[in-house]
């Protein structure tokens, strides 16, 4: 069966507007517009939870191994993570002072600055992660703040694998409990729930409606209705909650709320609408991204991380838009170095992992 390209496509483009949204939201707030952070999330992270539907299916046996060989990845990377954290901080304090790094760490702003340097490894932090609850690694903010995702796609993944395998005829009625939930949550805000309940609910619903257009196209006579659709959907929220909603569209996110959803609206349609019907028949940059787009969504993390000291040195040297294209690309550039690197920890560290299974098989 060949590989569909356009899923790949996809992926990748969504990953570059995750790089374009954290370069936006983190290093950004120091210079970019409010009204272009907002504008960054038109194509935001409700489309991977949509192609995980496209791509996914009914075997549950399947989907756990997929979901295995990521919980591994994604340990061997933290792993690496916490090795680099800990290292600098041993570099620091061992030719420079806990000043330098207290400086060096404010550079990312006082909600983020380092209040506990040690040349003590707190192996708790590494625990924590492999459990994925993501304290902050110092050196690299921005990881960590990413990877909420991550606990969401493995939740739903799960639950996704188990409706469809077990309930293959009522994927329409748990579609319904989804959205009604989620309805719920928000005519009820003060029985929203904590945790990962909300995310899912919602996300869950776009995953089944996603599989549910698995093969299937659009027919074009009815694209302009699913727009118009969309149009007054974003034209309602205008109008009942005012037009400073859209300057909080960002904390609609956590967890997804109506304005959030219905921002998002635009993006899926567009992900549907092009499915199956715009043709990707060769490789390319995009497709790469795409295909490895775990590793670009590690690296990421790392690269809007780093940019942030060069966004201090040259924010007041240069228009804001100017700035933000440039650190855009350089954004881009240190991703794809960083994904080619953990690609190669990543073997390295299953390479360890075989080597130990068979000096133990025995």
């Amino acid at each position: 069966m060949n590989r569909d390209l356009y899923i790949d496509f996809a992926k990748g483009m969504a990953t570059l507007s995750i790089i374009f949204i954290h370069t936006a939201f983190w290093s950004g707030q120091f210079y970019i517009p409010a009204e272009v952070r907002v504008f960054s999330l038109v194509f935001d992270v409700a489309l991977f939870y949509a192609l995980s539907g496209i791509t996914s299916g009914s075997n549950v046996e399947k989907t756990f191994y997929r979901l295995l060989k990521l919980q591994i990845t994604y340990m061997i990377f933290v792993t690496f993570l916490f090795l680099l954290d800990y290292f600098f901080k041993v570099f620091g304090l061992t030719f420079f002072s806990v000043e330098w790094l207290q400086k060096f760490y404010s550079t990312f702003g006082s909600k983020y600055a380092a209040t506990g340097v040690s040349d003590i490894p707190q192996w708790q932090n590494l625990g924590n992660w492999y459990l994925h609850q993501y304290t902050n690694a110092d050196t690299f903010p921005v990881v960590m703040g990413s990877f909420w995702y991550l606990k969401v796609y493995f939740i739903l993944a799960v639950f996704g694998a188990l409706i469809l395998r077990f309930f293959p005829k009522h994927i329409n009625w748990f579609i319904g409990l989804c959205l009604a939930l989620t309805l719920i949550f928000n005519l009820f805000p003060e029985y929203y729930p904590g945790g990962q309940v909300g995310y899912v609910a919602f996300y869950l619903a776009v995953f089944l409606i996603a599989n549910r257009m698995r093969g299937k196209k659009i027919p074009a006579k009815i694209i302009p209705v699913l727009y118009t659709i969309v149009a007054a959907a974003l034209i309602w929220m205008f109008w009942y909650y005012g037009n400073e909603i859209f300057y909080k569209i960002n904390k609609n996110k956590f967890p997804p709320k109506i304005p959030y959803i219905i921002w998002s609206l635009f993006s899926l349609t567009t992900l549907f609408v092009l499915y199956n019907r715009l043709k990707i028949t060769k490789e390319n940059f995009v497709t790469h991204i795409g295909k490895n787009a775990i590793f670009f969504y590690f690296a990421q993390g790392i690269s809007s991380s780093l940019v942030y000291f060069i966004v201090v040195s040259l924010q007041e040297n240069m228009p804001w838009w100017l700035l933000m294209i440039l650190i855009y690309i350089i954004n881009i550039l240190l991703a794809f170095a960083i994904a080619a690197g953990l690609k190669k920890v990543d073997d390295l560290g299953w390479k360890i992992l075989e080597f130990l299974r068979k000096k133990t098989a025995s």
